[in-house]
């Protein structure tokens, strides 16, 4: 790593690349989320990869994990505010993402097809 200490985007890209990383960032915007419902929410993720990028996300202090000593156990996720400071970031990437729906979804069909 420490070669892209000069390189702003690939450290930054590091700390969230992953399939699901992204994702997790975007649902946990609103507010804490059970692992539960972010399996759910996350579907087709298994609960091995799920628990794989939560782990990475909070050794990387974008995520916070809540237990509640309760029966069943509870574990609620939250961004930290490191992690909430990706929200602009999104915000211009789904503007991005929704002004070029169509040639995304062109380029998208091109290649599968």
């Amino acid at each position: 790593m420490t070669k892209q200490l000069n390189n702003p985007i690939a450290n930054s890209l590091w700390l969230i690349s992953g399939k699901w990383k992204i994702s997790i960032i975007y649902n946990l915007r609103r507010g804490p989320i059970r692992f539960g419902e972010l399996k759910r929410i996350l579907s087709p993720i298994t609960q091995q990869m799920l628990t794989k990028q939560l782990r990475e996300m909070e050794r990387d202090q974008l995520i916070d994990r809540k237990v509640f000593e309760v029966i069943p156990p509870k574990v609620e996720y939250s961004l930290t505010p490191f992690g909430k400071s990706l929200n602009p970031v999104l915000d211009s990437w789904c503007k991005w993402g929704t002004e070029n729906q169509t040639l995304i979804k062109t380029i998208i069909d091109d290649n599968l097809a």
